[in-house]
């Protein structure tokens, strides 16, 4: 089969190249799926340079998310059956045109869904549903900022906010992307943090501030977001797109009364396996149901990865990139 495999670890993707390697098959409890497509993260391309958290031995084939159809079963596994059309994800593997997973890992396609939205939905909508209601316990009719609201993690947390009912402000530094994400999923509000944004959420929200700031991007944004947060209110740290990963001061927790939060939604059904459990179980009941739906901004053949990872690193992408095998 062909696959993408990291041989090296290089800065532009340089030790990435599409090879022909054995198929591999499943062992007990796992299945072999024909993948239909994979979507890009941003740690699938953290971990072609060494620069996430899981660093796993070379050689290796990245991609977290997966669509597709179950093509064998290893011994034991009784809840799928050959030909079933299949979600879910492992660190690794999904950017290939098979992959083992433990059964355990796989879901039923949502019908609703396409295998393209199927491979865009599992990471960013659950890093949205852990961070906004397991650990941000957002309340209906709360003002929710989410910058990077046209990456993959942040317009997944747009789409969830709106389905939990919250009132959502939208940023972005494109007029373009911010157009793009009100004519998708209908914020109450968009704004450019182009040359700053606190005093325009403070305008949006009567003077109160963002009662939850989801923040994927860092550096100078989360510095501002710290001026603009509600007293009581949670800043959810998602991640670092901007590169800087910043610090503060205690003493703004304390004056202002807010809490900083981490969300890594992985570790924490590792952490927690019931509750991550039901959380999977709650996002893909909401894709089952209708009330969220990610958007595929482009698909990309295997053999030309590079324009799928380059949409992510260079921040073209609204929604979700995804590869086809």
């Amino acid at each position: 089969m062909r696959a993408l495999v990291v041989e090296g670890l290089a800065p532009d993707f340089g030790g990435c190249a599409v090879r022909e390697v054995p198929t591999p098959e499943p062992g007990p409890g796992e299945a072999l799926v024909r993948v239909r497509a994979a979507s890009v993260n941003f740690p699938d391309l953290l971990t072609t340079r060494g620069e996430y958290q899981f660093k796993p031995p070379l050689p290796f084939t990245p991609g977290l998310d997966l669509a597709g159809e179950v093509a064998a079963l290893g011994e034991g596994v009784t809840s799928l059956a050959v030909g079933d059309a299949v979600v879910g994800g492992a660190r690794l593997g999904g950017f290939a045109e098979y992959a083992v997973l433990p059964a355990e890992a796989l879901k039923p396609k949502p019908a609703r869904l396409s295998f393209a939205e199927g491979a865009a939905y599992g990471a960013a909508y659950l890093t949205a549903y852990v961070a906004l209601v397991r650990r941000a316990r957002l309340e209906p009719g709360e003002w929710v900022l989410i910058h990077g609201a046209a990456g993959g993690v942040g317009l997944a947390a747009v789409d969830m906010a709106k389905a939990l009912g919250a009132r959502v402000i939208a940023t972005s530094a494109s007029d373009d992307k911010l157009a793009r994400v009100q004519a998708l999923y209908a914020p109450d509000a968009v704004v450019n943090v182009t040359g700053g944004f606190r005093d325009r959420v403070k305008e949006i929200t009567g003077g109160h501030g963002a009662d939850v700031i989801y923040d994927p991007v860092g550096g100078d944004v989360f510095d501002e977001s710290v001026r603009c947060v509600a007293f009581d209110g949670r800043l959810l740290v998602i991640g670092f797109t901007s590169g800087r990963i910043p610090t503060i001061s205690a003493n703004m927790p304390l004056i202002k009364g807010f809490s900083v939060v981490g969300v890594r939604a992985g570790e924490y059904g590792r952490q927690f396996p019931d509750k991550g459990r039901e959380n999977s179980e709650a996002v893909w009941r909401m894709a089952d149901e209708g009330l969220i739906r990610p958007h595929v901004h482009a698909e990309v053949p295997l053999d030309r990865w590079r324009e799928a990872f380059d949409l992510l690193a260079e921040r073209k992408v609204v929604g979700k990139a995804v590869i086809v095998p």
